[in-house]
């Protein structure tokens, strides 16, 4: 042992003790408004199917419907991985876990629509719509059939339809209290907000709707649609989203960029309008900055190329889908949209592709800094955090196997987890 070194001191602890006291106030503020993820499972993307379209057997007709596309236009995993560049060494296993994962869980998020993809109905018509809507969720999730996400994309709070907002989300709601209560996996899907206000009027029906059936309060959360420039960038040159995120007060669960809306309303021609147009790049640039540590969590858009037709057009757009959905990834947009069933097989390749493609690397970096052993790349618990939240991941979407990654990390999805969340005071490695 060497000599013990001297430690000296200059303050009085009443220091110490002043400046925490001036930072009290900070202190809560930070806690509330960036609490972090809140480690549930985020799906990899939202399906959005219209009001009247929507019936008991709609998931697993898409499953059908996307497992028939892949007999049809890539009936084998060479083949598949042909038309999108999938590495041969991957090609096997991502043709088999796409397979199964249609056949398993094709769907994992659904929103019911009542907005763009229904359109303006008779109030009767809508009405009926809206309770059959929830007559057939309560009905899946009570048999097993539901997908992990389901709920309803409301019409917005602008004056014109206003009022036929809030009663569809009042008939739908009051469904499922009717059928047993709310599901875990409920989803409110608040679409063109401009004003933070017009959250914080929505808060306030979902506050009624608790207090009316003696619900916990914050019981209901919703997501935020941004599909205007204004909500990106205000008349006083703020940024409206990070507002309308505060305005949510607790209550935000998700920010969705909606590609076509969004394009038009800056003025993107028709022909351009994707989702990595710049315009595009920059409100999910403002989108994820704004939602950084908020818990709330950023979704990309959609294409509106189809996979359908002959087999040379279905693998053009198949490419199309799956090269958005890899950029996407990369640049942490982790949720999109589907908008036909023939979307699946590329959405589960290019995410299960992504995750299995960095599955030992990403596994050795954070068995090493478990391990504390070095390497060539010098980690950080911000690192450590980011590895295990890529590994979680790729297990929820079916990716990835917690065995297999237990075998290569050492940890157990509780130890992942402990490093996901590295503000949680119990950060104990859990051996498998």
């Amino acid at each position: 042992m060497g000599q013990q070194e001297k430690v000296a001191t200059s303050l009085a602890g009443a220091v110490s003790e002043e400046i925490s006291a001036s930072l009290t106030a900070v202190d809560a503020e930070l806690a509330r408004r960036y609490p972090g993820d809140p480690g549930t499972r985020q799906p990899v993307h939202t399906v959005y199917v219209p009001g009247d379209a929507f019936t008991a057997d709609t998931i697993r007709s898409w499953g059908d419907q996307a497992l028939k596309a892949l007999d049809e236009h890539a009936p084998d995993a060479a083949s598949f991985a042909a038309v999108l560049g999938i590495p041969d060494e991957l090609a096997a296993p991502v043709h088999d876990r796409v397979r199964a994962k249609l056949e398993r869980e094709p769907v994992e998020d659904l929103r019911i629509d009542f907005e763009d993809g229904y359109g303006p109905r008779p109030d009767a018509e809508e009405d009926a719509a809206a309770a059959r809507a929830a007559r057939l969720v309560a009905q899946a999730y009570a048999n097993g059939t539901a997908a992990p996400y389901m709920g309803i994309r409301m019409k917005c709070m602008e004056a014109a339809v206003r009022d036929r907002s809030i009663r569809t989300t009042d008939v739908f709601l009051t469904g499922l209290m009717e059928a047993g209560g709310l599901p875990d996996g409920l989803v409110l899907t608040l679409p063109k907000v401009t004003y933070p206000e017009q959250v914080t009027a929505f808060v306030r029906l979902l506050e009624a709707f608790e207090q009316a059936h003696g619900l916990p309060a914050g019981r209901l959360g919703f997501e935020i649609q941004i599909e205007t420039s204004q909500s990106i960038l205000a008349a006083d040159g703020t940024a409206a989203v990070a507002r309308m995120i505060d305005a949510a007060r607790g209550r935000a669960t998700g920010l969705h960029y909606g590609t076509f809306d969004y394009s038009a309303c800056v003025g993107v021609s028709a022909a351009y309008q994707a989702s990595d147009h710049p315009a595009a790049d920059h409100a999910k640039a403002v989108m994820q900055v704004a939602a950084a540590g908020t818990g709330v969590r950023v979704s990309d858009g959609s294409t509106n190329v189809l996979p359908v037709g002959s087999t040379e057009r279905v693998h053009e757009a198949w490419r199309l889908h799956y090269g958005l959905t890899r950029r996407a990834l990369a640049r942490a947009y982790y949720q999109g949209w589907d908008m036909h069933p023939a979307h699946l097989p590329t959405r589960y390749a290019a995410v299960y592709t992504f995750y299995r493609e960095g599955l030992e690397q990403a596994a050795a970096r954070l068995a090493a800094y478990v391990a504390k052993a070095g390497g060539d790349v010098m980690d950080e618990p911000a690192t450590a955090k980011a590895l295990s939240g890529y590994l979680l991941r790729g297990i929820d979407c079916g990716a990835l196997d917690t065995d297999e990654v237990a075998r290569l990390t050492g940890l157990t999805r509780a130890g992942l987890e402990g490093f996901a969340a590295p503000r949680r005071a119990d950060l104990t490695i859990t051996a498998p």
